[in-house]
């Protein structure tokens, strides 16, 4: 949904601001405040009208969404092109940067940022010429119901706001953790979004948790570890271009998350490492678009890093200014290069080698001692003394699991392609539905070998992890089934979603645990009786019994593995039972 009016609901919503722009109509509760507050979702509202009212050419405000506590979801586009919807970017032909602020709603820099760097830019005092070739959609603040979950100590390893926001949706999610899932009323709003902008690159504002150190901000950007390989060179470029202007104005960036690789030990370093689709910049890479993460530091007083974020915008909008057209259209030849990877191998899992290198990072004097109230080793730091570690850092990424696309595409039976349908059309992916049965086709089908159900839940879900191989066989087709073509440019998010050993597919995070349940049982002295049957009518069978007791020691003391390996045999046995409910196909339909 993607509309805008001046309803009687926004009106009574902006009119409750409690700190209503006065003498400068277009400045934030945080600007009047020397950067010590920030406004509450009414301002963001009011702002939002005062932007498109003060400069009716160039910004255009408008609602994408409604939060499931029933706040509007809202955007500014803003040019100089006169491409202020997405039809009209589209035919113009203009690079779409999308910069989010407040995903993580109590790590708000991003919002306040957000309007000071968009003033000054419309102002031309910042990134001069940057909207004349170029979109900027701005969305103030993601998790709405969130950031008005207002208190003063939301953010405790955080110095300022007073007051602010809230991690989590009014729902609980973590939506930096729902870009595949997409189990929110909110991404599905920003997917719907993204769907029709479809952003160059997508620029996901956050502050830090962890330890005190001097450097104030990181920039990740992907594809640069993994995805399309020219895609990798801009993606490249753009973040060295970012951290080049951050460092030109006395900034320290870095290129990774500034994260120890052991908790509270500054000596273990850093390790760098490609993000999975569940988060933002792992999942644009998936649409061969950019995903940049900006991490301010939550120990840098909220000045500093609204001032910091500032900049950080205000250079994208330059980069993307200066280099857009030409980034467009290597993402347009990574989208060509996706639809034609039919049978080539894609990169399901990276990891970070343990090849090292010795950096000298600026933190500051610490000491670490037994702690009497928790009983563990703690750290604390001196903020006073200035002090250079030289510790390792890991940043060497690698394919981990490779995977060969489909000549064809994916099946998805009858029986779930409405649910899966309504998941890939959330992501924009192209699919049909076979218009006829098709009694034995010849498919891939992939049975898992083991399975390992996660503990406990993880926002909402019960994860599964398969270990197994697709192989050959010929199964039935039903009319209304499910095909995903490979040949389309998101061909690397359809996999991500329906390959089942991905760490962000459908399959981890439970869409199909009951496909992994085990329903049917014979008792036990039903089964001892179907095992001397077996036993005395298959010598072979009787020999491999033998084998297996004396060879594998569990399967020996095992009552259940032992009656299971004659229950496997009979024809009782439910053959869909570990039978991944999507299959592959080279057949193009």
């Amino acid at each position: 949904m993607i509309r805008f009016a001046v309803s009687l609901a926004l009106a009574t919503l902006a009119a409750s601001a409690s700190a209503a722009p006065a003498a400068s109509p277009l400045t934030t509760v945080s600007e009047r405040s020397g950067f010590q507050n920030t406004g509450r979702y009414a301002e963001v509202v009011d702002l939002c009208t005062r932007f498109q009212k003060a400069y009716p050419k160039q910004v255009r405000c408008f609602e994408f969404g409604r939060t499931p506590e029933n706040r509007p979801m809202l955007a500014l586009a803003v040019t100089r092109t006169g491409a202020l919807t997405a039809d009209q970017a589209k035919k113009k032909g203009v690079p779409v940067l999308l910069i989010q602020g407040g995903i993580h709603a109590g790590e708000i820099d991003g919002k306040d940022a957000g309007f000071l760097a968009l003033r000054e830019v419309l102002e031309n005092r910042a990134a001069p010429g940057a909207l004349e070739k170029q979109v900027l959609l701005f969305v103030p603040v993601f998790n709405v119901d969130g950031h008005e979950r207002f208190g003063r100590y939301n953010r405790p390893n955080q110095r300022g706001p007073v007051e602010m926001g809230w991690r989590t949706t009014a729902q609980n999610y973590n939506l930096n953790r729902d870009y595949v899932k997409a189990d929110t009323t909110e991404m599905q709003a920003m997917l719907a979004l993204v769907n029709a902008w479809d952003p160059l690159a997508y620029v996901d504002l956050h502050v830090t948790d962890g330890a005190k150190f001097q450097p104030d901000i990181s920039i990740q950007v992907e594809p640069v570890h993994g995805g399309d390989a020219p895609l990798r060179e801009a993606g490249s470029a753009l973040q060295q271009g970012v951290l080049a202007d951050l460092k030109a104005q006395g900034s320290d960036p870095k290129p990774y998350y500034i994260s120890f690789a052991k908790e509270d030990d500054p000596m273990s370093g850093f390790v760098d490492s490609m993000p999975t689709p569940r988060f933002s910049h792992g999942y644009f890479v998936m649409r061969n678009r950019f995903g940049v993460l900006v991490e301010t530091h939550s120990w840098k007083d909220y000045p500093t890093r609204v001032r910091i974020t500032r900049n950080t915008i205000v250079s994208l909008l330059s980069q993307v200014g200066q280099h857009g057209k030409e980034w467009a259209k290597t993402a347009q030849e990574a989208d060509a290069r996706a639809a034609a990877m039919g049978g080539a191998d894609f990169t399901l899992t990276y990891r970070t080698t343990f090849n090292a290198k010795t950096i000298d990072f600026p933190g500051y004097a610490y000491t670490r001692g037994h702690s009497e109230i928790s009983g563990a080793l703690m750290t604390q730091y001196d903020e006073t003394k200035p002090q250079v570690w030289t510790v390792p850092l890991r940043d060497e990424i690698v394919p981990e699991l490779k995977v060969a696309a489909p000549q064809g595409g994916y099946l998805v039976p009858l029986a779930e392609a409405a649910r899966v349908a309504a998941k890939l059309k959330q992501h924009g992916i192209t699919y049909k539905l076979l218009g006829a049965d098709e009694m034995s086709a010849e498919v891939e089908t992939f049975r898992a070998t083991k399975t390992t159900f996660g503990a406990k839940s993880f926002e909402g879900h019960q994860a599964l992890a398969v270990e197994g191989e697709w192989a050959r066989e010929r199964r039935a087709l039903s009319k209304g089934a499910l095909f995903v073509p490979i040949a389309q440019p998101k061909a690397r998010l359809v996999m991500t979603m329906l390959e089942p050993r991905g760490p962000d597919s459908l399959l981890a995070w439970g869409a199909f645990n009951n496909w992994f349940e085990r329903k049917e049982y014979m008792e036990d002295y039903v089964a001892e009786d179907v095992a001397r049957e077996q036993l005395e009518t298959s010598p072979a069978l009787r020999e491999e019994f033998r084998k297996k007791l004396d060879t594998d020691a569990d399967f020996n003391k095992s009552p259940q593995a032992r009656l299971e390996f004659f229950a496997r045999r009979h024809s009782s046995w439910d053959e869909r039972y570990n039978l991944y409910p999507v299959m592959r196909t080279a057949m193009k339909y």
